[in-house]
């Protein structure tokens, strides 16, 4: 039993943070929504501490969710963070107003009291020798009265109570973000709260959990078989060598192609998991049966529900010839369980649906095994590596589920996607190639995602003497860590060339090449 912090969801954007915050530190943490009982909480075991999230809402409005009582009775450190500050500050007996000068984006916070929080952590001193912190701010609400026994922490000229403390009980609260990137010492805030001030031992790291992962599918399958939906993206890919690792050939993959994979992907599947790890493997080519459904259909959504719904069909239809299979497995991973969990009263932000999610086919009556639901992504690539997946594979840039599906604006056809996919691999490979010269790493390493995306334009050009009538090709790259928000990559002009010039010159029928500068927000990472 790994010692866990629970994290309490007040329908922030950047509650999963938090939590990735806490794992990074080496300490299981669960997020749960904000309005739990105290029966849930009591029955957290190997509880050792409790943190608050932020929140869109006021403390003060009637309808606002409250902090459970039983999280001030339950006896472990309790950190709140913004709207949870505010919480903590209101039910404890505090006061919280709305404040006439917003605090939104970079602040420099002054930490004062020498708490054990903040004991030591600072980005610079004033001249006056106070110690000073960079974060990020996100906040129309005030705290104006501490509560009884707390004393002040943290202030900025326009918040003069930024964080608050009551080290008797071991209570903490900041009005700032620790758990984003724009606050330097958030790391090691977090690290300080969980590790020193909670206790825990920092034993969760992916090679050691290799074992104790394989010991619950064993337990949880026994003789049974199990079918996997195999997709060639990470997560199915990493669930597939970890159940394998486990059971062996009581395992088998269907891996459906769509004919919307990157370039020769599908041979690399087979390649990496059937002939290197000996995987049994169905691979079945259902590109002409995708292309024919998505004929004429042009809405994004559209293309993804019928993609979604081809795929199930086709999956299911291998499934049937497997009598013997007991379970169905797939890559579900802890993001996707969060953004399907709700509040009970409603009042948490909700949260959308997921495929993996809920949407098992009753006609298969098979059980559901997921073996990643604990894991964030970046857990999911250090598990990966730590099973013998090939470190290129797992670090992959995102690819869509949809695949090319979304990539190809408008009508999706077998020409669009078989020009793309040549397109993207140009792009990918030179991008592997070139290295940035300040850094040493190579500008696929650099950016957080990057593909082409084809647009159902045709543009005039000319190729020797004669003149030309072909499509167009946008190339996107970001640079992100957190994928919420997302800058376009600065890439050099000279790569930014050699590309163009190679996707003109070797991709027959794209005679123009553009690359999006659009930031996230306001515009979406994936273009549908």
């Amino acid at each position: 039993m790994h010692q866990r912090i629970l994290i309490l969801d007040y329908g922030s954007q950047v509650t999963q943070l938090i939590a990735r915050r806490v794992r990074e530190a080496g300490v299981y943490c669960e997020i749960h929504p904000g309005d739990v009982d105290s029966a849930f909480i009591e029955s957290q075991q190997g509880l050792k501490g409790i943190i608050l999230s932020g929140s869109h809402a006021s403390a003060y409005h009637e309808d606002s969710l409250k902090v459970p009582a039983k999280v001030f009775e339950a006896g472990v450190p309790v950190l709140g963070i913004c709207y949870g500050m505010q919480s903590m500050a209101l039910q404890l007996g505090g006061k919280v107003e709305w404040s006439d000068h917003r605090e939104f984006g970079y602040a420099e916070v002054r930490a004062r009291g020498h708490t054990r929080l903040l004991d030591g952590l600072e980005d610079f001193s004033t001249t006056e020798g106070h110690g000073m912190l960079k974060v990020w701010m996100s906040h129309g609400d005030k705290v104006t009265q501490l509560p009884p026994g707390f004393k002040l922490m943290a202030s900025t000229d326009s918040c003069p109570i930024a964080g608050m403390a009551d080290e008797e009980r071991h209570f903490y609260a900041v009005q700032f973000h620790p758990e984003v990137t724009h606050t330097t010492q958030g790391q090691a805030l977090l690290s300080r709260f969980v590790n020193e001030i909670c206790g825990c031992a920092g034993d969760w790291n992916m090679p050691d959990y290799v074992a104790e992962a394989v010991a619950n599918i064993r337990a949880q399958v026994g003789t049974d078989e199990v079918i996997l939906g195999l997709s060639g993206g990470v997560d199915s890919s990493v669930a597939a060598a970890l159940i394998h690792k486990a059971i062996g050939d009581q395992l088998t993959c269907v891996f459906v192609d769509h004919g919307l994979l990157r370039l020769n992907e599908g041979e690399q599947v087979m390649k990496t998991l059937g002939d290197h790890f000996g995987m049994k493997i169905v691979h079945i080519d259902a590109t002409d049966q995708f292309m024919g459904k998505l004929a004429g259909v042009a809405d994004p959504e559209a293309k993804r529900k019928i993609i979604g719904r081809e795929f199930v069909e086709v999956f299911q239809a291998e499934a049937g010839k497997l009598s013997n299979a007991r379970w169905l497995a797939q890559g579900t991973i802890y993001p996707d369980v969060i953004e399907s969990a709700g509040a009970k009263t409603g009042k948490a932000v909700a949260i959308k649906s997921h495929h993996n999610v809920g949407g098992l086919p009753e006609t298969l009556n098979l059980k559901l095994l997921e073996p990643l639901r604990e894991l964030f992504k970046d857990e999911v690539r250090k598990l990966g590596v730590a099973l013998g997946l090939p470190p290129a594979m797992v670090y992959r840039h995102p690819f869509p589920g949809p695949g090319l599906g979304v990539r190809i604006l408008g009508e999706v056809k077998k020409e669009y996607a078989d020009l793309l996919r040549r397109a993207d691999a140009i792009f990918i490979e030179e991008l592997r190639k070139t290295e940035d010269p300040i850094s040493g790493k190579n500008w696929y390493d650099l950016t957080a995602q990057a593909f082409a995306v084809f647009l159902p334009v045709k543009s005039v050009g000319v190729m020797g003497d004669g003149r030309t009538y072909d499509y167009v090709v946008a190339l996107r790259a970001v640079q992100t860590t957190d994928f919420m928000t997302a800058d376009w990559a600065e890439l050099p002009y000279a790569l930014l060339k050699k590309v163009s010039g190679r996707i003109i010159n070797e991709v027959r029928g794209i005679n123009r090449v553009t690359y999006d500068v659009s930031s996230k927000p306001p515009a979406t990472i994936e273009w549908e």
